[in-house]
């Protein structure tokens, strides 16, 4: 499943998230790459929206994790103050991914060591202005 999306807006990076929430299933992950302010939080709003989560949906980057109650349970993290997979096997990794839930994950450069094959990854790179590319590799 590989795609790449060209978003001119905020609303539609939310709607490539929704979209591809809309193809996931229990204990997916998605790693997100992308530099500050490239639109994962945007991105996961819109996965969020996609998966029935009716919270608003907001950066857990000083809680690490963020959960969401939706058709399928929603585990939203920030790896932006991780330094290590290992740090992120330390706050329970494991247990989140044998929830049953899809595992949305920001900052995933930090911690890319601890993500398998099936892993999807999600990089959103800005190109101009609010214009930015989305390529989603499966």
């Amino acid at each position: 499943m590989d795609m790449k999306i060209i978003s001119k807006s905020e609303k539609e990076t939310q709607k490539a998230g929704r979209e591809l929430a809309m193809r996931l299933k229990p204990g997916d992950t998605v790693a997100l790459y992308g530099d500050l302010g490239a639109g994962k939080t945007a991105f996961v709003r819109g996965m969020a929206e996609g998966l029935g989560v009716t919270d608003m949906v907001t950066s857990p980057t000083f809680t690490i994790v963020n959960e969401y109650s939706g058709s399928v349970p929603l585990f939203h993290f920030d790896m932006y103050r991780l330094s290590s997979a290992q740090e992120l096997f330390d706050i329970g990794w494991e247990d989140y991914q044998d929830r049953g839930g899809i595992c949305a994950v920001e900052w995933s450069e930090n911690v890319d060591s601890a993500f398998d094959k099936d892993t999807i990854r999600v990089s959103i790179t800005p190109i101009d202005g609010n214009t930015r590319l989305i390529e989603i590799e499966q």
